[in-house]
């Protein structure tokens, strides 16, 4: 057996929501899914592929109609200019496309640069390709990179290889602003490294509108995006890889191996959803919106400290002072005691401890709840403590 493959670990946040689905009535405040269902037109157009037996194998990179459609809703939604034939795979959800490209870039000894606290799947990734995650800590910075830092760290890192940033961010719902891009990639073109960016939260961008990086380092930049998030379409395991037509033919061989080609109804459902579906992630940014208002200020009143969300839909909550600030403990108590399943930060790694991630990719009634439930075990935990001083 590979030691590589031995070394991987079963990711934490899977773990504690398996726990969290044995527990009756729970509350659960973990997922990264919305709960909207995948637009009505979207679930027609996969319907009619598969009554018109448009169910074979495609070509690897994905449907050349499709890739088209692609092509053209980022060059209308973000003014990138992508050639569907040759800088375009769609893959497996982000997931593959973050597999594929590591796969195809990474050699034994190079180093990934990647800003911290951060989605689970980064580092692992990483080490399988017996490479070294390097982590920003940005917990002090306002969960952000800053080019002085970025600039340190590749100064004294000359095996960095890629640079992995994901915005807006999971689990901190923080993203970039134009200047900030700006300076970020005027630092990253003085190396030879990759950009990697992930940008699944796109179109759930809430104080300024989002702009890839691609648009300010396209010669260095592999963008990573998607359907999941914005078209309420994660279980359909729908993205895209874009970026230099020399390294899109490489990352594509490796998708080859890994799934011949993704599946031709998803393939229909996403065509359906880049040709027809430009204003299906309106409505349901606007209720992410409310959702997380009424979830921060419920959150601030009991005494969580917050980073501005600025898109996705993740609140990244410091523990207050007076609660048990092992997260992992407190959130399992939390779950033990008051039926509520929220993850513990430190679940994704550097800069991640004492805080507690939030979901509000829910109901409001769950919402509601949450901020009850977590009212309560407060509540109950501050007299505790008060009587046993």
């Amino acid at each position: 057996m590979k030691p590589e493959v031995l070394a991987l670990k079963q990711q934490d946040i899977f773990k504690f929501n398996a726990r969290a689905k044995g527990i009756p009535n729970v509350i659960n405040m973990t997922i990264g899914e919305p709960n909207f269902p995948t637009p009505d037109h979207v679930k027609l157009g996969a319907i009619k592929a598969i009554e018109e037996n448009k169910t074979h194998y495609t070509v690897p990179e994905g449907n050349h109609e499709l890739l088209a459609a692609v092509a053209n809703y980022l060059n209308v939604k973000y003014g990138l200019d992508y050639d569907p034939l040759t800088q375009i795979v769609a893959t497996t959800g982000v997931t593959e496309g973050v597999f594929s490209a590591f796969n195809a870039i990474l050699q034994p000894g190079d180093e990934v640069l990647i800003p911290s606290p951060s989605f689970t799947i980064y580092g692992p990734d990483a080490s399988f390709n017996k490479a070294t995650p390097v982590y920003i800590d940005t917990s002090k910075t306002g969960f952000k990179v800053t080019p002085e830092v970025l600039d340190q760290i590749m100064t004294t890192h000359p095996k960095i290889k890629i640079f992995l940033i994901n915005f807006p961010s999971n689990p901190t719902g923080v993203s970039y602003t134009h200047d900030e891009l700006v300076e970020l990639s005027d630092i990253l073109r003085k190396y030879d490294v990759f950009v990697l960016s992930d940008e699944i939260y796109s179109e759930l961008t809430y104080n300024y509108k989002h702009e890839s990086f691609a648009s300010f380092l396209p010669e260095q930049t592999i963008l990573l995006n998607g359907l999941s998030k914005s078209h309420a379409m994660t279980g359909w395991r729908f993205g895209v890889v874009c970026g230099p037509a020399d390294i899109v033919a490489q990352i594509n061989k490796i998708h080859e191996l890994a799934t011949t080609s993704i599946t031709s109804i998803t393939q229909a459902a996403a065509l359906e959803a880049y040709t027809n579906g430009f204003d299906d992630p309106i409505a349901m940014r606007e209720q992410y919106c409310a959702r997380r208002d009424v979830l921060e200020a419920g959150l601030t009143k009991l005494g969580f400290k917050c980073p501005d969300p600025d898109g996705a839909f993740y609140l990244f909550g410091k523990i207050p002072d007076g609660l048990d600030q092992d997260d992992v403990q407190l959130c399992n108590d939390i779950l033990d005691e008051e039926h509520l399943a929220i993850l513990p930060g430190s679940f994704f790694g550097v800069g991640g401890a004492g805080y507690i991630r939030f979901s509000y990719a829910s109901s409001m009634e769950n919402i509601n709840g949450c901020i009850s439930k977590l009212g309560d075990f407060i509540k109950n935990h501050t007299h505790a403590n008060e009587t046993t001083a």
